[in-house]
């Protein structure tokens, strides 16, 4: 995972809907294909996934920070448009960004995916994102580690056009 230039450039045009993605470069494999011979739905969900705890883990909080705080950032709410269909081995990209956050119980984590070879968006993605204490499963505040490395990520204020 990498994160591109601040002006969301790949190939030399601007793709990204927000400042500063944080991305992963996937290509479908055999197993995503579905019946109708593209990428299966649940596989975009399972990359957002990933490129979601690759950035946290290059922020600096993984899964065992997660354990030691007894906080996670757990999906509320997941919204996906899939906007165009991608096929067997096509190179893509996935971004994604903290968008907003109220600094004490939630965040809004957004993705985009865009296909390499003509930099069309394929999909959108948003989560609604609240702490939870993982050892009773209920909504706490989050803690002060959560807010000293997740805040500075969050993208500044953009008019956005999309969501």
């Amino acid at each position: 995972m990498s994160v591109l230039s601040a002006s969301g450039s790949l190939g030399g045009s601007t793709v990204w809907d927000y400042p500063q993605p944080f991305t992963r470069a996937v290509k479908p494999q055999e197993s995503d294909i579905d019946g109708l011979n593209h990428t299966n739905n649940a596989v975009y969900v399972r990359w957002c996934e990933e490129v979601a705890w690759g950035h946290s883990e290059a922020l600096g909080l993984n899964l065992a920070d997660y354990h030691r705080l007894d906080r996670a950032m757990a999906i509320r709410r997941g919204e996906y448009d899939y906007v165009l269909s991608t096929w067997l081995g096509e190179s893509l990209t996935l971004a994604t960004w903290l968008f907003a956050s109220d600094g004490k119980l939630t965040m809004d984590r957004r993705f985009q995916l865009i296909r390499d070879s003509d930099g069309a968006t394929v999909l959108r993605g948003r989560w609604d994102l609240v702490c939870i204490e993982l050892s009773s499963g209920r909504a706490r505040r989050m803690p002060a580690e959560f807010c000293d490395i997740y805040l500075p990520a969050v993208v500044p204020s953009v008019s956005a056009a999309n969501y």
